[in-house]
């Protein structure tokens, strides 16, 4: 039996990422609060939002639509969903159990053990046939109904009674029946286990009736040797059968394990959802455009959100067309967390999930980077601006045409003029190469520079300010202007004018 719940036609399997770069995602987005949220105290549904977040960058829109139906039935049905999820866990806690049973390594002990976990698991497969029936009417999507079709199909209630004789026929009650042939030396050779021929005679005769001839004999008590000749002669015969049990015990356990990890996504998602409906933030699903297009309404960072436990300024955009986004404006004024809700949102759109907006349209990316601004090098053997170049040098060899880089105060470890050469030179490169690029400078001569050049493709915005120097972390649209207005922390901290204004 198979999944299918994360893609369509195959199980999930995570993708061989990049460490060093998953990391910077992860610190420069703020990733981990919104795992945390989505985990709700349960470190597997952790490590699976994070494998299938780092899993889904591509350029191919199906897994998307496809998991958003998933989901959808999710949030429809939350009892149920966690319902299934518990039975995986179950399935989970037998293996464990067994595992701590004894048993030697023989084909009867491997037999033994597999005929005690099948037995339990039996029962698990049982209620899961009928959560699925129960349920089946009440999810649309096509992988739960695929899933939920199979289930009912191939866990019959004729094949589970078939099973469970077979398991007790396998215990052997009336001793173990093996065929053999003569081989070289006279020695026993193709040692198979039979199947009894069932025994049609009526009681009475079974008593009074003549017994069919056989040559028997009788291992003496005592005698050890012949006890321990005779088990390896029925290890021999029942050794392909331990093992296909065996195989089958791994291969039921197999899907259970599956099937939790892909449930775990969905249930992480599903309490992310409620966590952010709590807070009364909105939630939608994406769409995908198929141009290159970023437009959203009331877009905002859930780290901030989750973090705060509040409600959080939103932002709106309408930029079709645009693969250069250059943010200025003043200090403090919710420009990085402006670009914290781009990447996130970019991420669970990719992962076929809801995002933080009343709506949010984008084209697929193949790649998303992080270029932050970082502290000194603790160890002193480079300095802050080799550093960044550093990174900026390992992010280059991992792009690809279709990836998506965002900037945070990069390049501003040494002086503006050098700083602002390097940068634009960097972002000219990228575009040519197909990058749809985001970078936040404080650097006018960087963002002014830009200005003029006049980029079809660009799009300039700012950190709104009012007269009075209050923030209200909207982001606008709006040219890059020469002061970042840090007076205005100033007075805010300390009381009083900045000296010398």
């Amino acid at each position: 039996m198979r999944v299918f719940l994360l893609h369509e036609d195959r199980d999930f399997d995570p993708s061989p990422g990049w460490p060093e770069g998953e990391a910077a995602l992860e610190r420069d987005l703020e990733l981990p609060v919104i795992w945390n949220a989505m985990a709700g105290g349960d470190p597997f549904v952790y490590e699976m939002a994070r494998k299938v977040m780092f899993s889904s960058l591509s350029s191919d829109p199906q897994p998307i639509h496809y998991r958003q139906a998933v989901l959808k039935d999710a949030l429809e049905n939350p009892e149920e969903l966690r319902r299934l999820y518990a039975l995986t866990l179950e399935a989970m806690e037998l293996e464990k159990k067994a595992r701590s049973w004894f048993y030697g390594r023989s084909p009867g002990a491997i037999l033994s053990r597999s005929l005690e976990v099948l037995q339990l698991y039996m029962g698990l497969l049982r209620k899961l046939r009928e959560r699925a029936k129960a349920a089946a009417g009440r999810f649309r999507s096509p992988g739960f109904c695929r899933l939920f079709g199979t289930l009912q199909e191939e866990l019959g209630e004729a094949y589970l009674r078939i099973v469970e004789k077979d398991l007790k026929g396998l215990r052997f009650p009336q001793g173990v029946l093996l065929g053999a042939r003569l081989g070289k030396g006279l020695k026993g050779a193709g040692y198979t286990l039979l199947r009894p021929n069932p025994d049609r005679r009526s009681w009475l005769e079974r008593i009074l009736g003549k017994k069919p001839p056989s040559y028997s004999f009788q291992i003496p008590p005592r005698d050890e040797g012949g006890a321990r000749a005779l088990s390896e002669l029925q290890d021999r015969g029942i050794d392909p059968v331990a093992r296909a049990l065996a195989q089958a015990t791994d291969h039921i356990l197999g899907f259970f394990t599956l099937l939790r990890s892909e449930l775990a996504f969905y249930l992480g998602c599903l309490n992310l959802h409620e966590q952010l409906s709590r807070l009364g933030e909105p939630t939608c699903f994406p769409q995908v455009s198929p141009q290159v297009e970023l437009s959203f309404r009331q877009l905002y960072s859930l780290s901030l959100a989750l973090r705060t436990e509040q409600r959080v300024v939103g932002n709106d955009l309408e930029a079709p067309e645009k693969t250069l986004f250059i943010l200025t404006g003043a200090n403090q004024g919710g420009k990085t967390t402006f670009l914290r809700s781009v990447g996130q949102a970019q991420l669970m759109m990719q992962a076929g999930m809801f995002v933080g907006a009343e709506a949010f349209r984008a084209n697929l990316c193949c790649g998303v980077f992080t270029h932050f601004k970082r502290e000194e090098d603790p160890t002193m053997k480079s300095g802050k601006f080799d550093e960044e170049l550093g990174r900026m040098s390992r992010i280059v060899d991992r792009l690809t045409p279709c990836a998506m880089v965002l900037f945070n105060e990069s390049f501003s470890a040494t002086n503006e003029r050098e700083g602002s050469e390097i940068a634009q030179q960097i972002v000219r490169a990228l575009l040519e190469y197909g990058v749809k690029v985001f970078f936040v400078t404080h650097m006018y001569t960087l963002a002014s520079g830009l200005y003029q050049q006049s980029f079809q493709g660009a799009l300039f915005l700012r950190a709104q300010r009012l007269s009075g120097g209050q923030r209200t972390y909207k982001i606008l649209p709006g040219q890059p202007q020469p002061s970042s207005f840090g007076a205005d922390l100033y007075r805010a901290v300390f009381k009083e004018p900045l000296p010398g204004t």
